[in-house]
């Protein structure tokens, strides 16, 4: 604390000197501010309060020598932002800025994090593991924490506001990995889109409920340093009220989508993800095994949970597909219903489609429901085979198949959490399970004692119609 005391003092200084700068914006850069006698003496604080051997991503080169980088102190820090609102005569809390200033000096950088903005509703207070992930719903005290200068909040004209995402549902995990710039995109597309790279916790949040869950928007958050969600990343909602005047009043609100969690419903999904987050786990952990078997059905899993969350992204609402896009969503499904009930140790392609209807159906437990997946199947594969063809389907209009579209996800869904329930992890297979199940051998010992086993201690929102609750 006593190597901070110069250095806030410094900065107490700074701050007090900006009382005499010209108010406007354009005359006090974060560039010309740095050229200031007075910024000689608060950089020769900051370099005894905090130097390069300990805190290395605050300096940076200049003529050959490592000097404390003033774009980092003025820019990321938020204290030329500052100085510039006490030019102007806003009222900034100076003793707070100050102390925000020391801490970011001083304290070691924060670990980069990834965080996805989901389009549902969740309880204040949510915060679920989800592997490596949390999904969390944060407070604007929490929120403003994360931002640099928290102090300013309120008093910068083009900030961001906090309000459109306080208590929304933030799917976060740490990238430390990933070199944060000065001007991040709050969309990266330099890899794999989000909801292929974060697959393993958005995968159990849409098993436990049908209801559309999709990615709004990704950025970039080094807690205290950067917080780079573009306001414009917010989907909204325009409602409106009558004030006490009988005036109309406009307000933004944030789109929030189908997936709402109630309050009595978060110990049950908290239970569900875990339980589910381990099954993937345990899975994935045999993506780098030596025999083919783990290794291939990790492959498979991965590949299966990115085409559904890929036709998740483009399905606005419960029957909303863009038309033209009907067709390919089909594929993305059957490609994720081949991925999971071809075996891992299959060599060659003989009988999929037949496979994947007999595997599919033998994952339920009542005629009626068996009766109805292996149709569903098959009609799948028909659309498919059309698409994949370049024909059209002609005897369905387009309600019927948004239908059939609708029918075909949520069987998906089913499939792939079955097949998480029942599958080993270790080098057996499920599929000889499914076949011999499905001449009616075994079938109550490999296949329906478990799946009643996990949907009576950890069951998804909604029961499916082939299991019976007491």
């Amino acid at each position: 604390m006593s190597k901070s005391l110069p250095l806030r003092a410094a900065v107490l200084l700074w701050l007090e000197h900006a009382r005499s700068l010209p108010p406007t914006p354009q005359a006090i850069t974060d560039l010309a501010l740095s050229v200031m006698p007075e910024w000689d003496t608060l950089e020769e604080a900051v370099a005894a309060a905090a130097p390069r051997g300990e805190h290395p991503d605050l300096y940076a080169k200049a003529d050959g020598d490592w000097i404390p980088n003033f774009r980092t102190l003025l820019g990321t820090s938020g204290l030329g932002e500052a100085t510039r609102l006490i030019a102007q005569e806003a009222p900034v809390p100076v003793s707070e800025v100050a102390d925000s200033f020391v801490a970011f000096c001083t304290h070691p950088a924060p670990v980069p994090e990834r965080w996805l903005l989901l389009n549902a509703t969740f309880p204040p207070g949510t915060c679920i593991p989800l592997g490596r992930h949390t999904l969390q719903t944060f407070t604007l005290e929490e929120l403003l924490q994360a931002v640099p200068m928290p102090e300013l909040n309120g008093l910068r004209p083009h900030g961001l506001n906090l309000g459109l995402i306080e208590g929304a549902p933030l799917l976060h995990v740490p990238d430390p990995d990933y070199v944060v710039t000065r001007h991040p995109a709050w969309f990266d597309f330099t890899g794999p889109r989000a909801e292929a790279q974060h697959w393993q916790a958005l995968l159990p949040l849409m098993l436990w409920d049908s209801h559309l869950l999709r990615v709004d928007s990704v950025f970039t958050v080094q807690r205290g340093r950067h917080f780079d969600l573009n306001p414009g990343a917010v989907p909204l909602t325009i409602h409106s009220h009558e004030d006490r005047h009988g005036r109309l009043r406009e307000f933004d609100v944030r789109d929030t989508g189908e997936f709402h969690v109630p309050d009595q419903d978060l110990p049950a999904l908290t239970a569900f993800c875990t339980a589910i987050s381990a099954k993937i786990d345990a899975i994935m952990a045999g993506a780098t095994h030596q025999r083919r078997i783990p290794r291939r059905r990790a492959r498979r899993l991965e590949r299966a949970a990115r085409h559904v969350l890929s036709a998740y992204q483009r399905t606005h609402a419960d029957y909303g597909v863009w038309e033209v896009e009907a067709d390919e969503l089909h594929l993305d499904y059957v490609i994720a219903l081949e991925a999971l009930l071809i075996s891992p140790n299959a060599t060659d392609n003989e009988g999929i489609a037949n496979n994947v209807r007999s595997r599919a159906a033998a994952l339920f437990l009542t005629p009626a429901e068996q009766d109805k997946t292996e149709a569903l199947v098959s009609r799948a594969y028909k659309a498919r085979s059309t698409y994949v063809h370049g024909d059209v389907i002609k005897d369905q209009t387009e309600l019927k198949k948004l239908k059939e579209l609708r029918a075909l996800r949520h069987l998906t869904l089913q499939v792939i959490l079955r097949w998480l329930i029942l599958t080993p992890s270790d080098t057996d297979d499920l599929t000889p399970l499914l076949d011999a199940a499905a001449q009616g051998t075994g079938r109550e010992e490999h296949i329906d004692q478990p799946l009643r086993a996990f949907f009576a201690t950890t069951p998804p929102r909604t029961s499916p119609a082939d299991i019976t609750t007491p």
